[in-house]
């Protein structure tokens, strides 16, 4: 599938715990981060999905997963995510996901750190 018509899915998280850490992980500069990665990398088509104040042990969220269904429908060529814990936390499933599922879609997965 030509990725010119795919969505690069830029992917945040922040669990309420994140929330102590401070700005620097806020939703707000993920997505100027992850915007700003995709612009210099080429990349347009850019569509947000996002999870604010939920945990990364579980895939069980709302932005996820409508970014999941949009994978699973063949709309998306690139997910792009800060790091691999805004992914998630839990390695087995991300391991499914980064190892099977997306090169099985044919989707190019980048974690920037």
């Amino acid at each position: 599938m030509r990725d010119f018509n795919r969505v690069t899915a830029l992917y945040e998280r922040l669990s309420k715990d994140d929330e102590q850490q401070g700005e620097s992980n806020s939703i707000l500069n993920q997505k100027r981060f992850l915007e700003d990665f995709a612009r210099k990398s080429g990349m347009t088509n850019i569509k947000h999905f996002t999870d604010d104040g939920y945990t990364g042990r579980n895939f069980n969220r709302p932005g996820f997963q409508a970014m999941l269904a949009e994978a699973e429908a063949g709309k998306i060529g690139t997910i792009i995510v800060k790091d691999m814990s805004r992914f998630g936390r839990n390695y087995l499933e991300v391991g499914f996901y980064t190892e099977i599922l997306f090169p099985k879609k044919q989707i190019r997965f980048i974690a920037i750190n």
